[in-house]
């Protein structure tokens, strides 16, 4: 049995649980796959991206057979040592990826201000780009269950405002085109274990921006939100879970106030129906 077939046969067997049924969880409860999609899977070379790669694969094998997908890589100036890691563990990986090349790097570079926040924007825009110029009507990232609740909890500590990372988006600027998150349901743990039970090593952070500098302030503050949820799980192992729930079962009536689009109502806007709970 080849290597790739062996981490294949991994997630579908010793992570069937951990990683496949909560990654086929998200493809249906979401209805993230419908028939006739073009996907372009998109992959940095980071551990998230290559495992969403293998796991659309075996969809498309095992489950699924009525969408098509890409494997999409931009690469946005990777050094040449990267840009090599990258294509080997594709190889071994066997996923056919479509690599193109942007600036994007240098641009950020010489831009000023948040270059995470601005290169993210620019990645996103020219994946989109690529992604509609090869047919495709979506775009599969990488995003998990851990990305989800951290950017719940950033926005309250952070923005003042309950708000999540969406399992999926229509885009903004590019009609017709969709964003999913087939991971949505996937713990960053499991991803992290599978990666280790298969030996296999990626590329982490590869802008060569920001690896001579401190770390940029909307990485640091995720990471705070990774700490505390690691010590709120000390004295309930549950607490991530209850997170994510959170955005589940928003209770209107015992909220100040809440807006959808342009629109904002308050709980004085009911008030004469309002009364206090049993």
């Amino acid at each position: 049995m080849e290597k790739y077939q062996e981490i294949e046969r991994s997630i579908i067997t010793t992570y069937r649980t951990k990683i496949w049924r909560r990654f086929t969880k998200a493809i249906n409860e979401y209805e993230l796959i419908s028939d006739g999609d073009r996907i372009a899977v998109c992959i940095s070379g980071g551990k998230d991206s290559m495992l969403l790669a293998k796991c659309m694969q075996e969809l498309k094998r095992h489950g699924k057979d009525n969408f098509e997908i890409i494997f999409l890589v931009m690469d946005p100036g990777y050094n040449d040592a990267n840009r090599h890691k990258l294509e080997e563990n594709a190889k071994l990986l066997n996923i056919p990826v479509n690599i193109f090349e942007t600036d994007i790097f240098s641009v950020v570079k010489d831009a000023g201000g948040s270059p995470c926040y601005l290169c993210a924007r620019m990645r996103r825009g020219c994946l989109y780009n690529k992604a509609k110029e090869l047919g495709c009507n979506k775009i599969a990232l990488g995003h998990h269950f851990n990305d989800v609740i951290e950017t719940i909890l950033l926005g309250i500590f952070y923005n003042g405002q309950i708000q999540t990372m969406m399992p999926k988006l229509h885009s903004k600027n590019f009609v017709g085109m969709e964003l999913i998150r087939p991971l949505y349901r996937v713990k960053e743990c499991d991803i992290i274990n599978w990666k280790n039970y298969n030996g296999l090593d990626f590329l982490r952070c590869a802008c060569r921006f920001t690896e001579h500098l401190a770390t940029e302030p909307d990485e640091s503050k995720r990471q705070e939100m990774k700490t505390l949820i690691k010590q709120l799980r000390l004295t309930n192992p549950s607490a991530d879970m209850s997170v994510f729930k959170s955005v589940y079962n928003v209770n209107l009536n015992s909220v100040i106030g809440c807006k959808k689009g342009t629109a904002r109502c308050g709980f004085l806007d009911d008030y004469e129906n309002l009364t206090e709970e049993d």
